[in-house]
Formats: structure tokens, C-alpha cells, sequence
């Protein structure tokens, strides 16, 4: 490896362990912005089966390898000497961090648009964490509250706003790309995340479909049964992340094994198969610090 890439990788690992003591879970980064990791189901005889969300125990597993344990985060640069880079994960406590890509690439006036949201939907864009990507575009830091799941999308906001929410990360400061350097904006590097205004947040989160009537079994208290119903009212496209962030929230609050077999239950009531339901649960019992 060359001396300049050697350098690369030392920083992105000095910076990605900055990120991890204020909370921020993340993972190692190649030049492409991609997770410097690949798959070690990328040969599976079945691609079409489960996905793994890191139940083998090997790292390879995108922003579901992501971590604040210093000594997990040296073990994956370790397995990837080539990374230049760190991804923040999103949607995760204690944060639950949303990222507003404001993108030049598109030809769009992107923080135009912005402004014209805030306007037209009577909200204010706080002072927060700002950082500067290669090409000219901006990442904006918000938090959102811990019982809103706001998901991933591009353009669907305005043309040139990417949201980037739960199972998506954020290119951290310092990571550097084929394309140059992410830098923090000037005077936001000392900011905390700012709360992401009401009018905005419910832009980003698409509305519940009416929950479907499933049988489940008995859930202990209103918090279990107000998990289980989130889960139940996910449409296609959300159901693994709302089972994710349920199965989190359940394991926080220490119920997470009572509400194992009622959320598999309302997970089977949307569409996803028991294994993949019990799979993503046990993912959501690592990542709390709990054994599924």
C-alpha cells in the first residue's frame, strides 16, 4: 500500500474513533464512498434467500457493522487496510440522525429548493452540523425523535435533496474519496446535531397505511403493543426497517425478548418471511447490546 494511502486509512480511523466518542456509530469507507467491506455472502448459492444483517458473526455487512466500540471499529480498518473513509449511520440512538443532502451534481439549485420548503411549510433550518462535500453540496445534520423512522430517498423531497435516515450513513468530516475531502463547514464542527423542525420531519416520514388485522400473541403493555402495531402498519419498503427500529426500542427498554414472537408475528402480517423477521430482530438484539 502506498505511503499516501497508508495515511489516508490512519486518519479515517483517527477520525471515524472522534465520531464514535460522541456517539456516532460507523464504518470503514473505500475511495468510492462505499462500504470498504464486501459481502461474505457475495458467493451464497442463494442470493435470493434471507439477507444477513450480520447473524454469521463476519463483518462484510454495510451500515449493520456499525459500531462505537473502539476496539470493533480498529477490527474493521483492520479488515480493510484500503479504507480512506467513515460512514455515520443514521436513525440510531442516541442521535437518531437524519442527513439532508443538499447535491450539485444534478444541475439543480438544490438549497433554493430548501428554502422555498421552509417557506411554503412555515419552518426554519437550525443551526447544526454542516459538512462540505468534493463537488460543492452540503450534508446537513438533524436528529429526529426516536419513534418517527424516517427512511432513505432521493429526489422525493425536491430535485437535489437526498434524506439520508435509518439504514442509510453520511460520509463522515475527514473521510477522503476519489473526489477529495469531506471538510465541516466553519463554525459548525463544535455544534451538536440540531432537532430536525416538526414541518420538515413530517415531510421526511411517509404516513402509516392502516394496520392490517393480524393475529399476535399478547404483548406486555401499551409501549409492546404500540411497537407491534408500528410494525404492522409498515407498507413494502419499510417493513425490515420498522421491525429494525421496534426490535431496538423493545431491547432499550427491556422487553425486547417478551415482544420477540408478537413483532415476528406482525412482521409475518406484512410480508416478510419468520426467518427474515427473527434475523432482523437478533440484528436489532446486537446492536442494543443484548444476546438474541
Amino acid at each position: 500500500m502506498a505511503t499516501t494511502d497508508r495515511q489516508a486509512t490512519t486518519l479515517a480511523l483517527a477520525h471515524a474513533l472522534s465520531a464514535a466518542e460522541r456517539g456516532l456509530a460507523v464504518i470503514p469507507l473505500s475511495r468510492t464512498k462505499l462500504p470498504a467491506l464486501r459481502s461474505p455472502h457475495h458467493d451464497d448459492p442463494d442470493p435470493a434467500g434471507p439477507r444477513c444483517h450480520g447473524e454469521c458473526g463476519r463483518f462484510g455487512h454495510g451500515v449493520y457493522d456499525a459500531s462505537t466500540d473502539p476496539v470493533r471499529i480498529r477490527e474493521l480498518f483492520a479488515a480493510a487496510p484500503w479504507a480512506t473513509g467513515y460512514g455515520i449511520a443514521c436513525g440510531l440512538p442516541p442521535y437518531h440522525l437524519i442527513g439532508v443532502d443538499l447535491d450539485t451534481k444534478s444541475g439543480t439549485d438544490s438549497s433554493t429548493a430548501l428554502r422555498e420548503l421552509a417557506l411554503r411549510h412555515l419552518f426554519t433550518i437550525p443551526e447544526t452540523v454542516v459538512v462540505r462535500t468534493p463537488s460543492g453540496g452540503r450534508h446537513l445534520w438533524l436528529t429526529g425523535p426516536p419513534d418517527v423512522v424516517v427512511p432513505n430517498s432521493a429526489g422525493r423531497l425536491a430535485p437535489g435533496i437526498d434524506i439520508r435516515g435509518a439504514g442509510g450513513y453520511l460520509v463522515g468530516p475527514g473521510s477522503r474519496t476519489g473526489h477529495g475531502v469531506y471538510t465541516t463547514a466553519p463554525g459548525t464542527a463544535h455544534l451538536a446535531p440540531a432537532p430536525c423542525p416538526p414541518a420538515l420531519l413530517r415531510l421526511l416520514a411517509p404516513p402509516p397505511r392502516p394496520a392490517q388485522p393480524a393475529l399476535v400473541p399478547p404483548v406486555p403493555g401499551d409501549h409492546g403493543r404500540g411497537l407491534v402495531q408500528f410494525v404492522l402498519s409498515a407498507h413494502e419498503g419499510q417493513r425490515n426497517t420498522r421491525l429494525f427500529w421496534a426490535a431496538c426500542r423493545a431491547y432499550e427498554n427491556g422487553i425486547g425478548p417478551a415482544l420477540v414472537d408478537p413483532l415476528t408475528e406482525a412482521a409475518r402480517g406484512t410480508g416478510l418471511s419468520e426467518q427474515e423477521a427473527r434475523a432482523t430482530i437478533a440484528s436489532a438484539a446486537r446492536m442494543t447490546g443484548h444476546r438474541p
